[in-house]
């Protein structure tokens, strides 16, 4: 299957939004899809060959995952390239478009389970959670 590719732009400098994408304390207030769920734990190793942890799960508790993978390619404040348990690949980019303005585009192999709509649909909404928190802190 094709790469699924999504982007956002946001009104902040790249090194804020590169932290906000990777210090744990941030990550555990934006990495959920829809207000009912949470990102209860963060751990992340942010270098090559590091690994990085999030659990994600249910507010209620009635369903969660940990989403976990292993970097390949660390440029801070640039980008990132990681590869999941199953294999897939994901690419994040940030661009400086100017001095107070980042976009990031993510680039991922869909998985097999879910429509490729519903794929694309739920990492835009994380994205989109990433976008609001970083403008609002």
């Amino acid at each position: 299957m094709e790469p699924i590719q999504i982007d956002i732009t946001i009104l902040a400098p790249a090194e804020k939004v590169w932290k906000y994408f990777n210090e744990p304390e941030h990550i555990k207030q934006w990495n959920f899809a829809h207000e009912s769920w949470q990102c209860p734990s963060s751990e992340n190793d942010l270098k090559v060959g590091g690994k990085f942890k999030n659990r994600m799960e249910a507010k209620d508790g009635s369903f969660g995952f940990d989403f976990e993978g292993i970097y390949d390619e660390v440029i801070p404040s640039e980008k990132l390239k990681y590869h999941l348990e199953d294999g897939r690949k994901v690419e994040v980019i940030f661009e400086k478009v100017d001095e107070n303005t980042t976009k990031v585009t993510e680039i991922f192999d869909p998985e097999t389970q879910n429509p490729v709509e519903m794929q694309r649909e739920g990492w835009y909404a994380i994205l989109n959670n990433f976008h609001k928190h970083v403008e609002n802190n």
